[in-house]
C-alpha cells in the first residue's frame, strides 16, 4: 500500500496544477480546408516544421533566416503554401522572429489562449490548414499597432525579384 503525507499531496497537486496551467487552452475547435493525418503531416514537414506547425512549439529566437529576409516577396505557410504576409508589411521588431504589422487578407485565423491561468495571448494560425504560426501582440508599428510575431520555420518565402 502506498501512503502519502499531506506535504506529498500538496506538492503533487501543485505540480499537476502548474503542468496544466503551462499548456495553452483554447475555446473552440476549428475545421480547415486542408486536413491531413498526423502521419501525413510528419511525412510532409521537416521535424522542426512539424514541431511548430502541428505541436505549437516555438523556434529559438534568431534561428530563422527569414527574420533577416529583406527582398520583396511573399511569405507562405510551410504546411499548405497559402500566402500569409507581404514583405511590404515586414519590419525588424528586434525580437529574433520575423514580424509583420499586417497579414494578407483572409490568410490567418486567431485564437485567444490562456496560459499560466491568467496570461492571455492571441495565437495566430494558417486559415487553410490550421498550422500554428506564432502570436500577435498590440505593440507593433503604425498603421495597425500590431506585431505578428511569426516562427520562420512555419513559413516559406517566395521572392518577386526576377532571376
Amino acid at each position: 500500500m502506498v501512503t502519502f503525507s499531506r506535504r506529498h499531496f500538496a506538492w503533487g497537486g501543485a505540480s499537476a496544477l502548474a503542468a496544466s496551467a503551462a499548456a495553452p487552452t483554447t475555446a473552440r475547435a476549428e475545421t480547415f480546408e486542408v486536413t491531413r493525418s498526423d502521419a501525413e503531416w510528419r511525412r510532409l514537414l521537416t521535424p522542426a516544421q512539424y514541431a511548430v506547425l502541428r505541436k505549437h512549439e516555438t523556434e529559438r529566437p534568431g534561428s530563422s533566416p527569414l527574420d533577416g529576409e529583406k527582398r520583396a516577396g511573399t511569405f507562405h505557410c510551410a504546411g499548405c503554401d497559402l500566402p500569409l504576409f507581404s514583405s511590404a508589411a515586414k519590419f525588424d521588431s528586434g525580437t529574433g522572429w520575423p514580424s509583420f504589422w499586417q497579414p494578407l487578407e483572409r490568410a490567418i485565423g486567431t485564437k485567444e489562449e490562456t496560459t499560466l491561468l491568467v496570461f492571455k495571448q492571441t495565437e495566430v494560425h494558417c486559415r487553410r490548414c490550421g498550422g500554428h504560426l506564432g502570436h500577435v501582440f498590440n505593440d507593433g508599428p503604425k498603421p495597425t499597432g500590431l506585431r505578428y510575431c511569426m516562427n520562420g520555420v512555419a513559413m516559406k518565402f517566395t521572392s518577386t525579384a526576377n532571376g
